[in-house]
C-alpha cells in the first residue's frame, strides 16, 4: 500500500490513482526527455565555447596540449551520436 498527503491528510493510493499518475509520467516522458537533452547539449556547447581559445592559431599552447584540447573537443562533438545520449559523463578537459 501507499499513500499521499492532501491538505495534511493522509490519503491511501488506490489502482485507479497510482494508474492515473502512472499515465502522466508516460506522456511526460518524452517532454522530459526532450529538456533533459537540450540541457545537456547547452552543457556541452558552453564547453566547447570555452575551450575555443584553445585552438587559435596565437593560442599560447604548445602543439602537443593543442592536439589534446583538440581530441577533448571532438570528444565534447561526439557526445550527441553517444548511445548513452543524454545520459553520458562529460570528458575530462585537459590540464
Amino acid at each position: 500500500m501507499s499513500y499521499r498527503y492532501e491538505d495534511g491528510v493522509k490519503i491511501e493510493n488506490s489502482e485507479e490513482y497510482l494508474e492515473e499518475r502512472a499515465a502522466e509520467a508516460a506522456r511526460n516522458a518524452p517532454i522530459i526527455a526532450a529538456l533533459q537533452e537540450n540541457e545537456m547539449r547547452e552543457q556541452r556547447n558552453d564547453l566547447l565555447a570555452a575551450s575555443d581559445w584553445t585552438q587559435a592559431n596565437d593560442s599560447p599552447l604548445a602543439n602537443d596540449k593543442k592536439i589534446e584540447w583538440a581530441s577533448y573537443r571532438t570528444l565534447l562533438r561526439d557526445l550527441p551520436s553517444s548511445s548513452d545520449w543524454p545520459d553520458v559523463t562529460f570528458p575530462t578537459e585537459p590540464s
